[in-house]
């Protein structure tokens, strides 16, 4: 598990320089609408308060469902602070407030077919999941 959760890592600081992360609930939706098949993840993040968040559940079961539909493959992850870490070391906007990180999606470059083996790694991992019944599986990022 913690190798998937290092191949996790490697495939978000590969992807952020990029341009290839969408970072946002909203967003996501937005980029899910537009080109589906562009999409190579979906990385759902919570942490304990979290779970009682209505509204947030609900827009993750509907992305679920949509990412599902279309073959994406999806992972959740208990820990939004060391996400932030990961993407731009803590999470804030240019103007100081927080990224929405309840919801990140890695795109595939449209200039390559995009190899990576860590991405490889992370997509086996959701597809062994999947076959154990655990169609989203989670992921456990480690504090550095």
């Amino acid at each position: 598990m913690d190798s998937v959760a290092k191949a996790l890592e490697e495939v978000l600081t590969s992807a952020l320089p990029q341009g290839c992360i969408t970072v946002g609930v909203y967003e996501a939706a937005k980029s899910l609408n537009v080109d589906p098949d562009n999409v190579v993840l979906c990385i759902l993040a919570t942490d304990d308060e979290d779970v009682k968040d209505v509204a947030l559940q609900i827009h993750f079961t509907l992305i679920q469902a949509f990412c599902c539909e279309n073959d994406i493959n999806i992972l959740r992850v208990n820990n939004t602070r060391r996400l932030a870490e990961i993407l731009e070391g803590g999470g804030k906007q240019s103007g100081g407030e927080p990224m929405d990180l309840h919801c990140v999606l890695v795109t595939s470059p449209h200039s390559t077919s995009w190899k990576d083996p860590a991405l490889s790694k992370v997509n086996r991992f959701c597809r062994e999941s999947r076959c154990m019944d655990q169609w989203v599986p989670i992921i456990n990022l480690p504090e550095r």
